[in-house]
């Protein structure tokens, strides 16, 4: 905790789902961030229901307005950087194809460029995703040295921005020169992480949420598609050590890193679904959408050897747990209880349990 004491942070998309988990986590830990993101794109959303403006200073710009930006970073004068803004969906992707590059390519390049130019950056995580793979729809994990790829134009515009990345640091910030720089710069890549406040159109856990507030039957695209599932607070975590590391270890950390559950945790969605329905005390109901829909992989896994090894970072939380929380989060909000300290709460018990587990291992 003392690490991030008064360390000043800068975090695009705070205004969506994991960006605001992630301000909080930082907030809890006693760091000053600015955030930097457009307004929430969802009504409800987690940055209203959880007053995230009440712990930080909050700059409402594009991700690609390189001069707003640039101002923004300077003015913060930040050590770290957390990139989180995107288009995160995959078929909204097939939608807006040239906004999902626009906004994951050159936005990414925006953060880069306007870091650049603020000499008080240190270490910089760009969060992509676990679907910058070539999918092969193995049974195994995916690693980080597997080919990008992505057929569809989020996955696709996600491996685009981690060579971006790639390219920015060797051409700007490359470990060899850290001596004249003092920069370094990583890639995240997440399951999918599921937990309270997220209301995204076309995504598993917030219909589950609305067909159950609703009372009305669930539409499934593909009910036997496997995810590496699991809670928000599990890759923040790795994505705060992994600042860390960048931070006190330099080029060792300054590479690309998987965050997953465990292998038993990739459960398919009806699983899922059935798990939430049964937090809620209900009974899972749903049909399968029968009109044609845009290609989405059927299976996916990632190995998480390289953060254990070098970040000593594993999951806490098992897929149950991960439900069980998540569910009791958007319980509370139905019935308006305060959700900021519900949910400074959760990240408080996360610590506890992800610190006694870490003193265990040692």
């Amino acid at each position: 905790m003392s690490f991030w004491q008064g360390r000043r942070v800068f975090v695009t998309g705070h205004t969506g789902f994991k960006g605001g988990w992630l301000c909080l986590y930082l907030h809890q830990l006693g760091a000053e961030v600015c955030g930097y993101a457009l307004a929430p794109g969802t009504s409800p959303d987690l940055f209203t229901s959880a007053q995230i403006a009440s712990t930080l200073d909050s700059v409402e710009g594009d991700i690609c307005d390189l001069p707003r930006l640039t101002s923004a970073m300077s003015a913060h004068r930040p050590e770290v950087i957390f990139h989180l803004a995107a288009q995160p969906l995959v078929r909204a992707s097939y939608k807006a194809p040239l906004e999902t590059y626009r906004v994951n390519v050159m936005g990414s390049l925006s953060v880069l460029d306007a870091a650049r130019n603020c000499d008080s950056v240190r270490a910089i995580v760009m969060i992509t995703t676990d679907k910058c793979y070539q999918n092969k729809e193995w049974i195994w994990g995916y690693r980080e040295v597997d080919r990008l790829g992505g057929h569809d134009p989020y996955s696709s515009s996600k491996a685009c921005a981690e060579l971006a990345v790639a390219s920015w640091r060797d051409s700007f910030f490359p470990s060899a020169s850290y001596a004249q720089h003092g920069v370094e710069i990583a890639t995240a890549r997440a399951g999918n992480v599921i937990g309270g406040g997220d209301w995204s159109e076309d995504r598993l856990v917030p219909d589950v949420i609305r067909s159950l507030l609703e009372g009305r039957k669930l539409l499934l695209r593909n009910p036997g598609a496997t995810r590496p599932w699991q809670h928000v607070l599990e890759p923040l975590r790795g994505y705060i050590l992994l600042a860390e590391h960048l931070i006190s270890k330099g080029a060792e950390a300054a590479s690309c890193f998987n965050f997953g559950p465990e292998y038993h945790d990739t459960m398919p969605v009806s699983w899922v679904v059935r798990r939430i329905a049964e937090c809620w005390g209900s009974h899972p109901e749903w049909d399968l959408e029968e009109t044609p829909q845009p290609h989405e992989a059927n299976s996916l896994r990632l190995d998480w050897s390289k953060a254990e090894a070098l970040l000593n970072w594993s999951p806490r939380l098992s897929l149950q747990d991960a439900v069980e929380h998540t569910t009791r989060w958007y319980r509370s909000w139905s019935k308006n209880e305060e959700m900021l300290q519900h949910t400074l709460g959760e990240i408080e018990q996360y610590r506890r349990r992800a610190g006694s587990l870490q003193e265990g291992v040692a």
